[in-house]
């Protein structure tokens, strides 16, 4: 098991190699998409498969077995709420919801969600960064999903950090910045950070460009797989 899940750690450190070293070129020969489009695309799902396959060695370190959980990509429906409907005062659109009530719902998604014996208990935003203002909106859809699912686990996986304090110092303890804990304040959202690369994420720096490129080492992500495992284990 150790040999097996150490091969898969350092396949996904050279797929992460791959990317970083071609995204450039893929992005100036795509047509009709802009050069700074196609870059976020690409390192968006290489971060999200990344993530994938972190749950999945998590998963396996734990003797789970495999077809319990698996990643629908439906949106979850997030139900209007009763009591402002109930605080209308135009009867004819109290009464037009309450006629429709089956049809007032949100359609939300992150990246990924988890499902464990066909239950929500994941749901993961994947970023190449974030900053305080990527926080926000981040913040209010894991409250959306919240409403139906109130015990859910909600985690911010991100390659580099842009939110200040210590987050990017990829730390045994995070003590946080704080502006992004002054808006975690303003949530009742117990949001897990991951960072899997060292240093502030400078804008004019970007990755791919190779004399800013940044190192994915297997110490961040066995780092990120003890997170994960930390959050799964009580599936028993």
């Amino acid at each position: 098991m150790a040999n097996k899940i150490e091969k898969e750690i350092q396949r996904i450190i050279n797929d992460y190699n791959t990317v970083i070293e071609t995204v450039a070129k893929k992005a100036k020969t795509a047509k009709g998409r802009a050069y700074g489009g196609v870059i976020r695309s690409i390192i968006g799902e290489l971060v999200q498969d990344i993530a994938k396959r972190l749950i999945l060695i998590s998963w396996a370190l734990l003797d789970k077995n495999p077809k319990r959980f698996s990643f629908p990509t439906d949106k979850i429906k997030v139900p209007i709420k009763k009591d402002y409907i109930e605080k209308i005062k135009n009867p004819e659109i109290k009464k037009f919801l309450l006629d429709n009530i089956g049809k007032c719902y949100y359609g939300q998604k992150t990246d990924l969600h988890m499902f464990v014996d066909e239950k929500f208990i994941m749901a993961i935003e994947c970023k190449a960064y974030t900053e305080n203002a990527m926080i926000k909106r981040i913040l209010v859809d894991f409250t959306l999903l919240k409403e139906p699912y109130p015990n859910l686990d909600c985690v911010l996986f991100q390659l580099e950090s842009q939110l200040g304090g210590d987050y990017s110092t990829l730390g045994n303890k995070i003590l946080g910045s704080f502006p992004t804990h002054t808006l975690l304040s303003h949530f009742d959202i117990d949001l897990h950070i991951i960072t899997l690369l060292p240093g502030e994420r400078k804008v004019n720096q970007p990755i791919h460009i190779p004399k800013y490129y940044k190192p994915l080492t297997k110490e961040s992500l066995h780092k990120a797989i003890q997170t994960f495992k930390e959050l799964l284990e009580k599936y028993q």
